[in-house]
């Protein structure tokens, strides 16, 4: 599969390996990247899943349907676990590709 079109420095548009930055309109180094990486995506749509688990356990609990708020509190931690992770692992890719660990404070 050939790209159809090649970013300005020469890179491959689909390409892997391209950094989610947007040099060419902001001085700070990562401003944005939430939108523009779309990696983070899973690790967001899992943690706005996690919050509707919460409220539906938190209504279930409410209203008495014990057996669903079981379900649904454990459920709560695990999609926030995973989607924090699947945030923190692309995070810590970016940071990769800058030469960076995660924990590294750059500032603004």
């Amino acid at each position: 599969m050939t790209p159809d079109r090649v970013a300005p420095d020469g890179e491959a548009e689909g390409s892997e390996e391209r950094e989610p930055r947007d040099d060419e309109r902001t001085m700070r180094a990562h401003a944005g990247e939430a939108i523009a990486d779309a990696r983070n995506w899973p690790g967001y749509f899992l943690i706005a899943l996690g919050l509707g688990a919460l409220g539906s356990a938190l209504v279930a609990a409410g209203y008495g349907f014990s057996g669903w708020a079981m379900i649904l509190f454990p459920a709560t931690v695990v999609l926030w676990a995973a989607g924090l992770a699947l945030v923190l692992f692309e995070r810590k890719r970016v940071k990769n590709a800058e030469g960076k660990d995660l924990m590294d404070q750059t500032g603004h």
